[in-house]
Parts: structure tokens; sequence; C-alpha cells
């Protein structure tokens, strides 16, 4: 079983680190090398890959250096024109072992196109496609896009942990207020997430199970946010609820 640890960068990144029980590891996601390598030297951990969940440089800006220090390393990401430095490219529904787990690469556009989520032992490395509370904004994709891969990842069994790559849970938690004010699953996160960030403590991973109660994106078939949205109406598709939850939140 690995086991995952948060590795704080910038002002709200987290590089996931996830490492097995011979002090191996992998990292998702290193926008900077420079918390990765203190970490690395500080707990013993000899590096041995990278996941990419996609291309925006806080998310990719720390591969180059980590080359630096461990030329083998073993990257992989999206296999388009965007990722050079992956020398391990995915397709979407491969799957391929690490550490002698078993991962599966979702295809999850919305927030870039080509953008890619991974699923091992009941964990999900999502980018900035899901948030907690929240989803990403569609710099390059389609709402409808958007909308389906959500939905792909809420198929998932609501166990599963889902870690984010930002800590924008109480800014999220604000919006998703706006939208369902008397929802009580919503009302009780929030004072739990407020309780965490006071102790300077992540709020993730969350779970899709929670995700599924709190997260406005995620309920866009629910008629209190249909109705949200709608100035009182349940009648507009789930696509189209979405989009205008997006569209409000970019706003909000």
């Amino acid at each position: 079983m690995l086991s995952v640890t948060s590795i704080p960068a910038f002002n709200d990144n987290y590089i996931w680190l996830l490492k097995n029980d011979d002090n191996h590891c992998v990292v998702v996601d290193p926008g900077d090398a420079k918390p990765v390598l203190e970490t690395l030297n500080n707990e013993g951990l000899t590096l041995n890959g990278v996941l990419v969940t996609h291309h925006h440089n806080d998310h990719i800006g720390g591969i180059r250096t980590l080359l630096e220090h461990f030329p083998a390393l073993s990257i992989y990401g999206p296999a388009t024109a965007r990722f050079p430095m992956v020398n391990h490219p995915l397709k979407y529904g491969q799957s391929f072992t690490l550490f002698n787990t078993d991962f599966t690469v979702f295809h999850v556009p919305g927030h870039t196109l080509d953008h890619i989520a991974y699923y091992a032992e009941g964990m999900l490395f999502c980018g900035d496609t899901l948030f907690s509370a929240g989803c990403g904004r569609l710099f390059e994709g389609t709402p409808k896009q958007m909308h389906q891969s959500l939905t792909h990842l809420a198929s998932l069994p609501d166990d599963t942990l889902v870690f984010c790559a930002h800590e924008y849970t109480l800014s999220n938690l604000k919006f998703a207020l706006a939208v369902e004010p008397n929802n009580t699953a919503l009302n009780e996160y929030v004072v739990e997430a407020k309780a965490l960030r006071e102790k300077n403590t992540p709020t993730l991973p969350s779970s899709i199970g929670k995700e599924k109660c709190i997260n406005p994106f995620l309920r866009a078939h629910i008629d209190s946010v249909k109705a949200a949205v709608s100035q009182g109406a349940t009648d507009s598709t789930d696509t189209e609820t979405f989009a205008a939850l997006r569209r409000w939140k970019d706003e909000f």
C-alpha cells in the first residue's frame, strides 16, 4: 500500500508524494522542484518518477530541475506534443503498474483539453479538474466536456480519496453556500474545513462521497442547485445547470 503525503508549494499548490515501503517515491505535478528536493533530503527518499496531469507551469515547472538531480526519472503524462519531457506517454483508459500498484488513466478534459487523472487503490489524483467543493476553470474545454469529466469521477466509489492539486476549499465553500445555503452536509463541512485551516492543516484529501454531498459542480442534477441558477426553475438540463454554475463561479 502506498502512503501519500502533501508537499506544499507556491501559495496554495499541493505536490503529492507517493511512497512505497522501501523509501522510493514518485511525485504528482511538481510545479516547484525546491520543496520536493528538500523533502527528499529530509526524509532520505529516492525519487523514481513523476506523474503529470496537465501542462500548466505550476504543475510541471519543477521537472527540468528534478531531471538534473535524477536523470533516469520515469515521467508519466499525456501523450500529446505539449509534454516533451514525458518518457512514459499515456493514452486514455490505459493502465500501468508502479510500485506493484495498478494505476488507471482517465481523460478528464475541461480545464485543459488533454488533462488526465490517475486512479489507484481507491485514490484519485485529479490535478485541477475536481477540487473540494469546486472544479477547475474552463481554460480550453467546454462545459459539456467538464461536466462529463466530473460525472465520470463522481461514478467512482464513495470512499475514493480525492487528492486535488490546490487548497481552494474555503473559497469554494463560500460559493457552494451561495448555491445551497440550506444544505446541511455543506454547512457541517464548512465548520470542519475552517477548523482544519485554522490549524494550517490541509483540507485534503476529500472523498468522492463527501464531494457528492457538498460540491455544487457534482450536484447539477439536484433540484435545489438547478433552482439556484434558474430563478427557481428546475427544468434545465444537467449540462445547462453546470454551465450556469461555472459562469456564476467565474464572476463570484
